[in-house]
């Protein structure tokens, strides 16, 4: 299911590539500031601690991120930042949600539309979208010790070491507590799901087992997927990355394949 999230697909390597390094540390900045709302000691604070992983992964400095700590417990007195999400149609059909963190949501509204309706879909009303999703945990790892082929292939040869090595990460994976799992666009790169309320005891034990998590949140995951046309797949393409430009959108689903 890869090509579900932003920050996990070709759209964001795109991204990363394209965009100023300000406008990806804001979002960064944004998301850990609305996590420390809850609590701002990352210890006691999963999403907290996610939101910060990710921005260190994204080498947002040491400084920004206390600030963003800061501002999301009140202590800076600056503009108080809120989730918000939107469902809307693209081309083709396809469905999209798309998370904010905004301080203005009247605005926000509005520069999401003009995108859309700009680039040939249209805002939809809550729930016209959102039933074709499931909320999920998803984690991804990236272990280069792991070393099983993408096609995921079982041997009949029980001596295979490629089918050995999968069904021992199987094993782990099942141990761990998680659902299910399959093969990101990257050799050695595994998504795996959970259960919502699995997701940090997942994430822990896979830390437990030496498995390198490239990232884990929660997210919407498609419950069916459609094909595009070439030509609908290419402004699907411009409306994403209109969406990636605007400083206030976090994430965003979509049910398309690949």
């Amino acid at each position: 299911m890869s090509g579900h999230s932003k920050w996990a697909t070709t759209k964001r390597k795109k991204f990363l590539i394209d965009a100023k390094k300000s406008a990806v540390f804001t979002k960064l900045a944004n998301a850990i500031s609305v996590a420390a709302r809850a609590c701002a000691d990352p210890t006691a604070n999963f999403s907290l601690r996610m939101a910060i992983d990710q921005a260190k992964s994204f080498s947002l400095p040491k400084e920004n991120i206390e600030r963003a700590i800061k501002r999301g417990a009140g202590n800076l007195g600056e503009a108080f930042f809120e989730e918000t999400t939107y469902e809307g149609f693209g081309p083709g059909n396809v469905a999209i949600i798309v998370e904010c963190l905004t301080d203005n949501k009247n605005r926000t509204y509005n520069e999401i539309k003009i995108i859309f309706d700009k680039h040939g879909g249209a805002l939809a009303a809550p729930g016209s979208v959102m039933w074709n999703f499931e909320r999920k945990g998803v984690i991804t790892i990236l272990n280069t010790q792991l070393a099983i082929p993408k096609e995921k292939i079982i041997s009949n040869n029980s001596q295979d070491s490629n089918s050995q090595n999968l069904q021992l990460t199987e094993l782990k994976i099942i141990d761990a507590g998680a659902d299910d799992f399959i093969f990101g666009e990257k050799e050695n790169e595994l998504i795996i799901y959970t259960k919502t309320e699995d997701l940090q005891k997942v994430k822990e034990n896979l830390d437990k087992i030496d498995f390198k998590v490239k990232s884990a949140g929660l997210e919407y995951v498609a419950k069916e997927k459609i094909s595009l046309s070439s030509e609908n797949e290419e402004k699907l393409q411009n409306l994403l990355m209109a969406l990636d430009e605007q400083n206030e959108v976090s994430e965003y689903y979509t049910n398309t394949n690949g």
